[in-house]
This record gives structure tokens, C-alpha cells and sequence, in this order.
């Protein structure tokens, strides 16, 4: 049963009602045409309730805007939507093609600094980002009373005498709905073990980001990345007003779960429109993603909260992982599976019940720490 505007219907009563479900809902295929953006492959996503986002299958499946009842909700850079082949991959070159987002994909061998593992030159979060899908598909019918959208592909970093690194990626919705689920598969096609690094950023914006927004998360340990982020440690959680010189403050979150192993985190803006309030949460498996990479960057400009799970102990990169010994590895045809769900909290109501959720998380057994 779907529930819109105000009411729940049938699969029967809506079809009733409309000349064809694209009326109210749907997924949308096309191409971008316009200067470095041309040729990227999009799917746009609505699901009836006013929430709506864009898949880039040219851009690994990655989603580069998205909005409910059209209330931005993710930051866009001024790069803008870059094809492929504009990848620069070294040093920060990334950031060339950064537009982003509600998600970037970072990896799939490294993520985080750049850095030189074992004798190579790796760029700032790795190229996964930057290769189009293949074997992409996009539809949606129903199961039902139930009407999903989907769109599905895979992409592939590979090089002749290394790296053979498979993603299948799967985007859903469903009717009615203010949230969506990213469904990942990572194997090693290659016959030699792999490093494999993921992170999923995340990337929050204005009006979810203004000053008086918060992160929620249920920190069991928070540990600044250098002491530029050490002197804002009290602060960590607060959004503040955009400054022209703000340097980047980057924290790695280890974080608690609840029964079922998943865990929550968002931000949340208790203030917008005269007390409305609006917040985006997250949703994922501590097995699989430990840690919680916080960045927090109140940039004039550059105003945006980045919550990024990763399957890695930081965003330091391949090399430090390496030397930590915490560096995630794939064997020869071995594979990880990733489930992250993303939504919109859209009333003070439901704030208050998400924030609920992350205190019982915080109240199980652990310990809470600050530490550099």
C-alpha cells in the first residue's frame, strides 16, 4: 500500500485514478548534453511524495542531486556534473570532478589522502567514481500493493596485470517513500588478493545545513584528524555560519549499533522554516561499515556536511591503512556486500523519534571517547 497525500491507496484505487503511474511516480532515463557533462548517462527518481533524486549511471551510479518536495538536500560544488573523462588522478585532481552530491563513491583499492602504497601513485579517493556503469538498467513495476523503482549496473576498475574489481550496484525506491536503498556487491575478479577501500560520501547541504543543525550519530569514539579538527573537537556536532576561511575539520567516528547490527547517524535542523524542522539520516551495517567519517566543512560557499561510512579505520588513505594494519583486503573471487539506506526526516516529530533511536544506541554497553 502506498501512502500519498495524506492517504493510503491500492495498487486497484490509484490506477484507478491516473492515465498511467508516471503521473505520480516513476524512474526517467537520459543523457546530459551540455558542455563537460555530455554523454553521462541519468536516471531521475520520483516517488510520489515529494522526494526526488538522480542516479548518474556515467558516473558509477552515483547520486548527484536530490530533493524533497523541492527542498534541496544535498550540496552541489561549482564544478558541476563532469564526465568521465575529465578524471585527473593525481594528487587532488579529483576535486576537478567533485560535484558532490547526495553520493559519491570513493575507491575501490583506495580512498582518502593521496598517497604512495607500494611504489604507486594514488590520487585523493581513488577512480571508482569516475568509470561509467555498464549493463545498466532502470524500471519499476509492482509487487502487489507495493510499486518499486529501481535502476541496477555494474562497474568495473580493472588493469592488465592488477586490479579486477567488480561493482554491482542497485538503487531502489518505492512509492510513496522518503527514503532509498543502495545495495552494493564488491568482488575480486582477479586471481591475486586486492586491497579494497570504500567510502560512501555523503554529502549534506543547504537547508539541512545551516547554523542551529546538528549531527546525530551514536559515537562510542571520535578521533580528530590533526589539530586544526582537535581544536574544534567541543563543536564536532554543531553546523555554524559560512566563513571564507574555514579550514576543514575531518573526525572518524567509531559507532555503536543496535540489536539487528545496524546503526543511525544524520543531520538535523530543528529551526527550518519557523520550526518545521528537516534532517537526512543514514542507515548501514557496522559490520560492514565501522567507521563514520565526519566532514565538516562550514565554507563560504563550500557549506556542506559530508557523513561518509567506510569500510576503512580512517580517510588517511591506502598507504596509512597499510601501515596501521587495517587495511581492508579481497581474495582471489571473494566479495563484500554493502546495504545503506538514506532518508528524509521531514517533521519535528519525526527528529524527535530518530533522535531516540540514536540514544538507546548510545546507552548499550560501550564507552564514549575523545582521543587523538
Amino acid at each position: 500500500m502506498a501512502n500519498l497525500f495524506g492517504r493510503t491507496y491500492s495498487r486497484n484505487e490509484l490506477l484507478q485514478k491516473v492515465g498511467d503511474i508516471s503521473q505520480v511516480a516513476g524512474v526517467k532515463p537520459y543523457i546530459l548534453t551540455d558542455g563537460r557533462s555530455a554523454g553521462v548517462e541519468a536516471v531521475d527518481f520520483r516517488t510520489g511524495s515529494g522526494f526526488a533524486f538522480t542516479v548518474l549511471p556515467g558516473r558509477a551510479m552515483d547520486i548527484s542531486y536530490a530533493e524533497w518536495r523541492g527542498i534541496p538536500l544535498c550540496w552541489r560544488s561549482q564544478t558541476g556534473d563532469v564526465a568521465g573523462a575529465f578524471y585527473e588522478p593525481e594528487g587532488i585532481g579529483w576535486l576537478r570532478g567533485f560535484a558532490g552530491g547526495l553520493l559519491a563513491t570513493c575507491g575501490l583499492t583506495q580512498a582518502g589522502a593521496p598517497c604512495v602504497d607500494a611504489d604507486e601513485q594514488l590520487g585523493l579517493h581513488g577512480r571508482i567514481g569516475y568509470i561509467p556503469a555498464t549493463n545498466v538498467a532502470a524500471d519499476a513495476g509492482w509487487d502487489g500493493d507495493e510499486y518499486s523503482m529501481w535502476a541496477r549496473g555494474k562497474v568495473r576498475e580493472a588493469v592488465v596485470f592488477g586490479t579486477n574489481l567488480q561493482l554491482t550496484r542497485r538503487i531502489s525506491a518505492r512509492l510513496g517513500e522518503n527514503r532509498l536503498l543502495i545495495e552494493d556487491r564488491v568482488e575480486n575478479m582477479a586471481f591475486q588478493p586486492t586491497p579494497h577501500m570504500i567510502i560512501y560520501h555523503i554529502n549534506i547541504g543547504f537547508p539541512v545545513v545551516d547554523e542551529g543543525a546538528v549531527l546525530l550519530c551514536p559515537s562510542k569514539k571520535i578521533t580528530p584528524r590533526d589539530d586544526i579538527a582537535a581544536a574544534g573537537l567541543p563543536d564536532y556536532d554543531k553546523v555554524e555560519p559560512p566563513q571564507a576561511d574555514f579550514a576543514e575539520h575531518v573526525y572518524y567516528h567509531e559507532l555503536a549499533a543496535g540489536e539487528d547490527g545496524n546503526t543511525l547517524f544524520g543531520i538535523v535542523n530543528r529551526g527550518f522554516a519557523g520550526g518545521h524542522g528537516i534532517g537526512v539520516y543514514v542507515k548501514c551495517r557496522t559490520g560492514q561499515l565501522p567507521t563514520l567519517v565526519e566532514w565538516k566543512m562550514n565554507g563560504a560557499g563550500t557549506y556542506v556536511m559530508g557523513i561518509e561510512p567506510t569500510n576503512a579505520a580512517s580517510a588517511g588513505g591506502r598507504a596509512w591503512e597499510r601501515e596501521q594494519g587495517t587495511l581492508p583486503m579481497l581474495g582471489p573471487g571473494e566479495s563484500r556486500d554493502y546495504q545503506v539506506e538514506i532518508g528524509v526526516l521531514t517533521s519535528l516529530a519525526e527528529i524527535e523519534s530518530f533522535e531516540r533511536q540514536v540514544q538507546a544506541m548510545r546507552s548499550r554497553p560501550g564507552f564514549f571517547d575523545y582521543s587523538m
